[in-house]
């Protein structure tokens, strides 16, 4: 019998399934920043834009197909969610929502300071201060989500 190679799924472990107290902990905090979000008024589908690009940038297969699933029952559009990537690049955006994707993505990429800088300045522009820190609560939990499902290789399955 062969060893698995390095990096493989074989390796792996579903650490939400190994760890489910800490897994537990950060549902909650999870829940609580999308409930602290609604509170601030940011509706459901700019919630779930803001899981989508996350999910985008950091290349989590597995938290994508949950989080584009949740868009489409909240009201999105494909074709918003096709082109999200390039978000900066249409008009299918709210000022909003622009402004909570740049806020997101200098979340998810903090070392960039210039990109921080424009971030926070858009975000001052549209959102309130209970905005910002939801979008930015959102930010910060989807990206632990993303890292819990890529260390642990959540598999994508087909639908049967």
């Amino acid at each position: 019998m062969s060893s698995p190679t390095p990096g493989s799924a074989a390796q792996r472990i579903f650490i939400d399934k190994q760890s489910p107290e800490a897994y537990h902990a950060l549902v909650q905090t999870s829940d609580t920043a999308r409930a602290v979000a609604a509170d601030a008024g940011l509706d459901r589908t700019l919630v779930e834009l803001v899981n989508l690009r996350v999910s985008q940038l950091n290349g989590c297969a597995y938290c994508l197909d949950v989080h584009t699933r949740a868009a489409l029952r909240a009201g999105d559009t494909t074709r918003r969610l096709g082109v999200l990537a390039a978000w900066r690049e249409t008009e299918l955006f709210t000022p909003e929502e622009r402004a909570a994707l740049a806020l997101a993505e200098s979340t998810t990429f903090p070392a960039d300071a210039a990109a921080q800088e424009s971030a926070w300045a858009a975000a001052r522009d549209t959102l309130t201060d209970d905005q910002i820190s939801a979008v930015i609560w959102v930010a910060i939990t989807i990206n632990a989500f993303n890292r819990v499902s890529i260390m642990s290789r959540h598999p994508v399955r087909a639908d049967r």
